[in-house]
């Protein structure tokens, strides 16, 4: 309903983000019959291959970004810093 109320006040693209999704078949079938351009997720939780498949929804890898968070609390450096 967002997505489409988005359209209604002169969206020309709409586009979600989303970091642990977790998408019922119900939300699938929403998403893939909205308003939305693209659905970006993260790896954070492994998509079912129908997720995979679908060409609305595009995944995004965190693992670059978990790895270098740990390795900086083991040396005790900034996490935060990888954020500015």
């Amino acid at each position: 309903n967002a997505a489409k109320a988005l359209k209604d006040e002169g969206a020309k693209e709409i586009f979600s983000y989303i970091v642990h999704g977790v998408l019922s078949d119900r939300a699938f079938e929403r998403i893939s019959n909205s308003e939305i351009k693209e659905l970006v997720l993260t790896d954070s939780i492994q998509a079912t291959e129908k997720i995979k498949s679908s060409k609305k929804i595009r995944h995004i890898s965190i693992a670059p970004l978990i790895g270098e968070a740990i390795k900086r609390i083991d040396s005790d450096s900034s996490v935060s810093a990888l954020f500015d």
